[in-house]
């Protein structure tokens, strides 16, 4: 490999240095891939990657997602979804874009097809708050008990954009034909990932309930091995310097993003989420 590979954590994440996004080759594009496919999460340092070299490197990894909200989509290129608290004049509007990115979650769960690598590139960044964590659901699976894995095997689970981005946090940003245009779907607790062929946890924020549970005692189930997720010894913290780009890779990755204030500071980020396959 012609590029510097620096651990970010014991278990997840690995700094990626003397990579220009703009500039790769299949060849060293093969090699990213295997970084990613075993750190899960990569960190590349700031450099200047204008709207379509994301886009560009997002379809390296496969058929990038438009994502059904519409209204999020930038710089002229459906694949892209800027969150930005920044009014018409550049100043922080003291609103948050999106509460929901708050909680943990996976990108795309709530399709069929779900997502396979988020990457996200950071224009302004706030010098406090706004960070993004990451937690390995490989070890979450592990960690789980015996008598949980046999608790859990079979079951799946319903997920609901609709539930996470407004039920659930108290807003309605769909209009009623994206709510339409994304019905619930349902997905294995547990999933093998295609490439690595290891066991993870399937689950985060837009998970609603289980498939032939009653409602309430499925919420409860859900909530409670969404706690039991998260391991500090298997997680990262990143905090954001600006121009730094991330990609992670959603089949075994939670993540969300933390409170920051948003009408002192700005915090833009674009991202593309890269599809899947169907989870089994």
């Amino acid at each position: 490999m012609n590029f510097v590979v620096r651990p970010l954590a014991p278990r997840l994440g690995a700094e990626i240095s003397g990579v220009d996004l703009g500039r790769l080759d299949d060849g060293l594009f093969r090699s990213l891939y295997q970084a990613f496919l075993r750190y899960q999460v990569l960190l590349f340092p700031p450099q200047d990657l204008p709207p379509a070299s994301q886009v560009a490197f997002a379809r390296r990894f496969g058929e990038v997602q438009v994502h059904v909200m519409n209204q999020y989509h930038a710089d002229g290129f459906p694949e892209l979804y800027r969150l930005s608290n920044l009014d018409g004049r550049g100043q922080p509007s003291g609103h948050h874009p999106d509460k929901a990115t708050l909680a943990w979650h996976t990108d795309g769960s709530w399709q069929r097809v779900t997502g396979q690598a988020t990457i996200i590139y950071g224009e302004v960044m706030p010098e406090s708050g706004g960070e993004t964590h990451f937690c390995d659901t490989y070890g979450a699976y592990e960690r789980l008990s015996a008598p949980w894995k046999k608790r859990v095997a079979g079951l799946r689970a319903v997920h609901n954009l609709d539930f996470s981005r407004t039920r659930r946090h108290g807003e309605d940003p769909l209009t009623e034909a994206q709510r339409l245009a994304k019905p619930p779907v349902d997905h294995p607790i547990v999933r093998t990932h295609p490439e690595t062929g290891r066991k993870c946890l399937f689950l985060g924020d837009h998970a609603e309930y289980v498939l032939g549970m009653p409602y309430h005692e499925g919420r409860d189930l859900i909530e409670e091995l969404n706690a039991l997720a998260v391991h500090p010894d298997l997680s990262y913290d990143h905090h954001w310097r600006p121009r730094e780009l991330i990609v992670w890779d959603n089949r075994c990755v939670l993540h969300r993003a933390t409170a920051y204030d948003a009408a002192t500071q700005g915090r833009v980020i674009r991202r593309c989420t890269v599809l899947g396959e169907i989870p089994a």
